[in-house]
């Protein structure tokens, strides 16, 4: 007597499909989650931790160690930031080697949420009081400290970005998660900014009754951060699952020298990279110094929290909507119209500096399309992971990914001294307003801040659309060949 398996009734069936969307939902809403705790953490970690080690830090210190002490940390800083370049690589590629029962990439979400929230406490606490008691220990602890903190957030980092093409093989299902990614990321990152002065200041008051920013509030806002980005990489470690199949399915591991490699024979990768680079590096000297524009050539500093508003309400504006969009207009032709609405920005910015309304309507213009362009480039670079497989034989997820990152280091470490010289080339230092610039000093830094970046973007475009091959079509043809290869390996 033989069986029979009864095949599944409809109402199994809209069963299995309402379940399996219910469970894609839960995990694209855990994924996103993770970057909202983790670009709160960066934005902590970077920009507030320098305006701590400023202000608060040697508020007990003589002045003239103080100066010495915070012109040291920020060498350090850089230094470590200038190192980093070299070491995401690496990173990535240690994390392409874990091999866990959880997968490659949920146990780096895991360490990193407890490491790194740990050690900012330390960092914001100076040392525990370290630097009250002894300077030259306190420095030595400091730099150990910071290295391990800067490390462990770069490998939750990469392992954030580097799981999307694990989560999925699809172009279109990577664009989704990359676009709930940078939404949150959005969010977190410019949270922070409204939120931190309220925070330090209410701790502040609580513990010494003084209308100030100082150390105990500081330690209660590293406090939350650690708290918020811990939670949140819990919830991508336990609320996310890695796609086990043929194409991921291979247990060689690649040595460190191997990762640099795996880049330089990714001529794809290469490209888009170079194309992102100058993006970057434009983007970072004209948001560097839009604080000058606002103070010295319009004259109207208490205006600059618009260039705060502008991008947070653009991107939640087309953030969303880059999914919908990328289903009927391809990839190429949205970084393509992002790059062409910046150089119309830029074409205000260099025509009527001076004109409030003009100046709006530019950052409108620049800030609108920033969350294309970037998703854009991080879907193209996770596209060519296929690509460097088909090419090479071997598949480098982390290794691939940890590449953005790595550029956008590369401009943030160009940024403070663009925005140096562009202060100084311009005579806007020390005790200059705005009524001290001359017509001199407003086109020497229109040419700095607007024309000198306005070619990067051009260049940019170019690099793009002259030797950026991959797109959605072509990606989903390298996949079919990879199953096809794979197929035949295994008969």
């Amino acid at each position: 007597m033989t069986t029979t398996t009864p095949r599944p009734t409809p109402q199994s069936a809209t069963h299995q499909r309402h379940t399996k969307a219910k469970s894609s939902a839960r995990q694209r809403i855990a994924f996103a989650i993770g970057n909202l705790g983790q670009a709160a953490f960066y934005n902590a970690m970077s920009t507030f931790f320098m305006t701590y080690t400023t202000t608060a830090l040697f508020a007990r210190t003589d002045k003239a160690v103080a100066a010495r002490m915070i012109a040291l940390i920020t060498s350090l800083v850089v230094a470590i930031r200038i190192a980093e370049i070299f070491l995401d690589p690496l990173l990535g590629n240690i994390v392409d080697n874990t091999r866990t029962r959880w997968g490659r990439f949920r146990v780096w979400q895991f360490i990193g949420g407890i490491v790194p929230s740990a050690l900012l406490i330390v960092v914001f606490t100076g040392v525990f009081g370290l630097v009250n008691v002894n300077t030259t220990w306190f420095i030595a602890a400091f730099i150990v400290t910071f290295i391990l903190l800067d490390v462990f957030y770069s490998a939750r980092d990469i392992s954030y970005w580097g799981m999307i093409p694990a989560l999925s093989s699809d172009s279109h299902e990577r664009g989704v998660y990359t676009s709930l990614g940078t939404l949150t990321g959005s969010l977190g990152y410019n949270g922070v900014t409204v939120i931190v002065i309220p925070i330090v200041s209410y701790f502040t008051f609580r513990f010494t009754g003084e209308h100030t920013q100082g150390q105990p509030g500081w330690t209660a806002f590293a406090v939350i951060n650690a708290l918020f980005g811990l939670l949140t990489a819990w919830t991508v470690a336990f609320g996310t699952r890695e796609q086990h199949n043929e194409l991921r399915g291979g247990d060689e591991h690649c040595k460190p020298l191997d990762a640099f490699k795996a880049i330089g024979h990714n001529d794809q990768l290469l490209w888009m990279a170079l194309s992102y680079l100058l993006y970057a590096v434009a983007n970072v000297a004209t948001t560097g110094v839009l604080f000058y524009q606002f103070t010295y050539v319009l004259g109207m500093p208490e205006q600059f929290a618009l260039a705060g508003v502008i991008p947070v309400v653009t991107g939640l504006l087309t953030t969303p909507l880059y999914p919908l969009l990328n289903r009927v207009v391809p990839r190429r032709w949205l970084f393509t119209g992002g790059m062409a609405l910046m150089i119309a920005g830029y074409a205000m910015f260099i025509a009527a500096p001076r004109n409030l309304a003009v100046v709006l309507i530019a950052l409108v213009l620049f800030y609108l399309p920033a969350q294309t362009i970037q998703m854009t480039a991080i879907l193209t670079m996770t596209d060519s992971i296929e690509y460097g497989q088909l090419k090479t034989g071997r598949r480098n997820e982390a290794v691939t990914l940890s590449v953005r990152p790595m550029l956008d280091k590369i401009a943030g470490a160009f940024s403070n001294d663009i925005v140096g010289f562009v202060a100084v080339a311009a005579g806007m230092v020390g005790s200059a307003s705005a009524g001290d610039m001359t017509a001199g000093n407003i086109h020497t830094f229109t040419t700095w801040a607007y024309i000198v970046p306005s070619v990067g973007i051009v260049l940019s475009l170019v690099v793009f659309l002259a030797r950026v091959r991959i797109d959605e079509k072509r990606h989903a043809r390298i996949v079919e060949q990879l199953e096809a290869r794979l197929a035949d390996t295994t008969r």
